[in-house]
């Protein structure tokens, strides 16, 4: 059965609506002062855990498995912040998009940028490793500015809103890889590029493998270590996380990855997800919990959602 599409005066109608919903947050981020834009994101996430409750449920079940050590009290409390963590993602966002790289400059407190260039001067590009953090798009801004890097992503459903957001990025990227275009990807890094992507979530595809993410079996992407071998680019893992405060953001590049990938696809696997797990102890609020991490099982074992 063909997929109806929407009438054309609804496509209209949502259009101009987020038009509408971006413009007001463009001129937010433009003239509120950083702890402002903070204290409005955090509010704006503590009322969306309050309209969703299946993300609430998905965040719960979740928490419940990863931190079995905490109590109901403080897994409650964890998920409140996490959504309001999520909230100010959402300004994180865009101001990745939209403020002027000298405002960004004092917010942002970069540790090991050194190991970029150490990566890039073997001439084979470099792979980029972070993880779905709520201030995930600010750390991409940082590289993409400093270096040619190139994000890659996961095609919306919504063709307007796909096509808006790719116009946000493509300012500071250059061009962004769909997450299914090998070929463009391994084209990027041949021509000595570097691209970014963050391969910690569940995707239904048959390129994975199950591996442990906080001991429980999690349907990882294989992707990452394809390329690489293919390519023999770099592996650089790194993370942002917003200041405990919210005054600004840490980043964090770590040294490219030695013997990777190894002869073992299952060990690297594993290898990463362990990086994944120790970012994710330092800040668990500003992770991605809402994300249904777990979906895909092995066979024969019971689905948690």
């Amino acid at each position: 059965m063909t997929k109806q599409k929407h009438p054309v005066w609804l496509q209209y109608l949502n259009a101009r609506l987020l038009e509408l919903g971006f413009g007001i947050l463009k001129l937010l981020t433009t003239y509120l002062p950083h702890s402002w834009l903070m204290a409005l994101g955090k509010n704006l996430g503590y009322i969306a855990m309050l309209c969703t409750p299946r993300r609430c449920q998905i965040t719960d079940i979740n928490l419940k498995l990863c931190f079995p050590e905490f109590d109901l009290a403080t897994r409650r409390s964890l998920r409140q912040r996490h959504f309001e963590s999520l909230g100010m993602g959402m300004l994180d966002m865009c101001l990745a998009w939209w403020a002027p790289t000298s405002r960004l400059q004092s917010l942002l407190h970069v540790k090991g940028i050194e190991n970029i260039n150490t990566a890039f001067e073997k001439g084979q590009g470099v792979i980029f490793v972070s993880a779905h953090f709520s201030s995930l798009e600010m750390g991409g801004r940082f590289v993409c500015n400093l270096w040619t890097i190139h994000p890659v992503y996961r095609p919306h459903r919504s063709a307007q809103l796909e096509e808006f957001i790719l116009a946000q990025r493509v300012p500071h990227t250059g061009w962004c890889i769909p997450r299914h275009d090998i070929r463009l990807l391994l084209r990027t890094l041949q021509q000595g590029h570097g691209v970014w992507l963050a391969p910690d979530q569940n995707f239904s595809n048959p390129g994975y493998v199950f591996a442990p993410f906080f001991g429980i079996p999690a349907a990882t992407t294989t992707a990452i270590i394809k390329c690489a071998r293919i390519s023999g680019a770099p592996v650089l893992p790194f993370i942002i996380m917003r200041l405990d405060d919210a005054t600004g953001y840490r980043i964090i590049i770590e040294p490219a990855l030695d013997n990777f990938p190894s002869a073992d696809i299952q060990q690297d696997v594993v290898r990463l997800n362990a990086i994944f797990e120790r970012w994710i102890r330092q800040a668990p609020e500003q992770y991605l919990w809402s994300h249904r991490r777990f979906k895909d099982r092995p066979e024969g074992e019971a689905g948690f959602y």
